[in-house]
Order: C-alpha cells, then sequence, then structure tokens
C-alpha cells in the first residue's frame, strides 16, 4: 500500500480575471511531514487558480503511487473529478472546455496516484483550508510578476 498523503488546496484571484494566487498544504503524517506552498500570478482566474493548486501539490509529490486525499473547496474541481466530466472531456480533446491545460496535466498526475477529493466548505474554519486562502490571497496580494501565459494566450485568442 502506498503512502497516505493529505493535500489541502486554495486558489484566490483578486478580481475575475486578476492577480491571483495557490495555497498548498502537504501532509504525510507517517514521516510527520508537513510543507506549504503559495506562488502568485499577474493575471489569472479564480478557477485556474483553484485547479493549478492542485495540480502543482500532485507534481511536488516525489513518490508514486500514493493514496492522496485533495481537500478543496472548489466544487469545479471535486465535481469535475467526481462526476468524471474530466475523462468526458479528455475523450473530446477539451474541446470548448476551460484550463484544458490544468486538465491535462491534472490527469497526468492522476494516473501516478489514487487520489479522493473532498470538498470542503469555504470559510468554514476548516484550519487548513483557512491558512490554504491566507496563502493564496496573500500570493496574489503581494504584486506577483509571474504570467499565467497559458490564459493570457486564451484571452488574446478569445477576441
Amino acid at each position: 500500500m502506498g503512502a497516505s498523503i493529505n493535500i489541502y488546496t486554495d486558489g484566490s484571484s483578486l478580481g475575475n480575471p486578476g492577480p491571483g494566487g495557490y495555497g498548498i498544504i502537504l501532509e504525510w503524517k507517517k514521516k510527520n511531514y508537513i510543507k506549504e506552498y503559495s506562488k502568485g500570478f499577474k493575471y489569472t482566474t479564480n478557477n485556474r487558480m483553484e485547479l493549478l493548486a492542485v495540480v502543482v501539490a500532485l507534481e511536488k509529490l516525489k513518490i508514486n503511487r500514493a493514496n492522496v486525499v485533495v481537500f478543496t473547496d472548489s466544487k469545479y474541481i471535486v465535481d469535475s473529478v467526481e462526476l468524471k466530466r474530466v475523462f468526458k472531456w479528455e475523450n473530446n480533446n477539451f474541446k470548448k472546455i476551460k484550463n484544458p491545460d490544468l486538465w491535462i496535466r491534472f490527469l497526468k498526475m492522476k494516473s501516478k496516484h489514487n487520489i479522493k477529493f473532498i470538498w470542503i466548505k469555504g470559510h468554514s474554519n476548516h484550519p487548513q483550508n483557512e491558512r490554504c486562502d491566507k496563502l493564496a490571497v496573500m500570493a496574489a496580494k503581494n504584486n506577483p510578476v509571474e504570467r499565467d501565459l497559458q490564459y493570457e494566450e486564451f484571452v488574446k485568442n478569445k477576441n
């Protein structure tokens, strides 16, 4: 049986679109390992930051075949995965689906782990979710210079 790892994530954007960021907490209790990550982007959306947080967290795992539980307040992500929508999108080459670049990265990571999603209500005093929210908001507010190039390209092509 693989390692059991809890991942907590949140995404934020100040304006939608606007400056954004994500916050992540990785917990591997067996090894007494807790690590936090955050990053801000100059111009992006809330849903992109929610999804990017999950993708980056999974990409940070150095082991394969882990049993991972992802806690998120994003119904967008939980419903897309748990209701198997993302697999239908994949079969349709992500036509007319937002954030295909991030969903493709997610599916690559999903094949490496046993992942379960749990939705938690945002701003409900869940300690890790509150901390991830603070990390995401701070990253968005900290005058980020990193660019979400895929999103900027999408906006450019849309106009």
